[in-house]
Order: C-alpha cells, then sequence, then structure tokens
C-alpha cells in the first residue's frame, strides 16, 4: 500500500479507441507536473493526440488500472538501431497517479513495453529522464537502465533537442 491505497490492477496495451480520455486525462496530469514541464496540455493538443496517435505505426501505449480507473501510462514510439540494424523501443512518458506511487506500477508498466519489444525483435530499450528526476532515475535503474555510452572514455550520451515550433 502506498498512501493508504491499495493496488490491485491490471496493465495491458491501450485501446486509443476505449482509453483515449484516460490517456489525455493521465497525460495532463503529467504535463502540469514540474517534471512534466508545469503546463497543462493545450486545447489544440488534447484535440490531436488521439486522431494522431491512431495514424501512427509505430505508437506503443500500456495502461494500468486499478478497476476501471486509469492510474499509470507509458506512450512509447518504436524506432530503429543503425548500429544493430534493428528496431528498438523508446519510452517516451512513463506516468504513475501520485496516490499510486511506490507500488513498483512503473516496473510492471515497463516489463510489459519490455516483453512486447522483444516479440518486436527490438534491440534495446531507450528513454529520457530529467537530470534532477532522481525518483525516476532510481526507478529506471532498478529496472536495468543506465546512462548510454560507447565507451566510458568518450563519455554518456546526452539528450538535446532544437524545437521547431
Amino acid at each position: 500500500m502506498a498512501g493508504g491505497v491499495s493496488v490491485v490492477e491490471t496493465v495491458r496495451l491501450v485501446d486509443l479507441e476505449r482509453d483515449g480520455d484516460a490517456l489525455l486525462h493521465l497525460l495532463d496530469h503529467y504535463a502540469s507536473d514540474p517534471m512534466g514541464g508545469g503546463k497543462p496540455l493545450s486545447p489544440e493538443v488534447k484535440q490531436q493526440l488521439i486522431p494522431q496517435l491512431q495514424s501512427r505505426s509505430d505508437y506503443l501505449g500500456i495502461i494500468a488500472l486499478h478497476g476501471e480507473q486509469a492510474i499509470g501510462l507509458i506512450n512509447a514510439f518504436e524506432g530503429f538501431s543503425t548500429f544493430a540494424a534493428k528496431p528498438l523501443m523508446n519510452i517516451h512518458d512513463v506516468i504513475v497517479a501520485s496516490e499510486y506511487r511506490g507500488n513498483g506500477l512503473a516496473q510492471r508498466m515497463m516489463a510489459k513495453v519490455e516483453e512486447i519489444a522483444r516479440e518486436r525483435g527490438c534491440c534495446k530499450l531507450t528513454l529520457e529522464v530529467l537530470s534532477n528526476n532522481h525518483v525516476a532515475q532510481a526507478a529506471y535503474r532498478k529496472f536495468g537502465f543506465g546512462v548510454y555510452e560507447l565507451d566510458p572514455e568518450v563519455g554518456g550520451a546526452v539528450f538535446w533537442e532544437k524545437a521547431l515550433s
């Protein structure tokens, strides 16, 4: 039990038709948190996200439910490793509702992503995490993630971005 909440959940693939509202709710909650940028999703994003995800063959969503209530979500996208000549799976969002944290739910959802990635022949899982999000980093390390490096002498990879809008 975390925060007095007993967790008996289901972890399964997202069904965008059935789970769209729950996905938007969890993602909006995450986006509003300082670790998610501190701003809720815009009305345009809320309107466009589900149809856009439905149009993508590379999308993988995992949802965790407590009864009928959505309490966790992973959004992931298949990419490609040129060094391995195989697909890879990038975990883009990991969300666990605050009152359900500390129950290993993120671990269970990531295990489902890994299971599917292995079935698809992916060579690795990747993700990005903020440098000061130590709680998430600990969860990811516990699951087996580490800083990406080809050679310790040249250092670890750093995630960069250039906004186009």
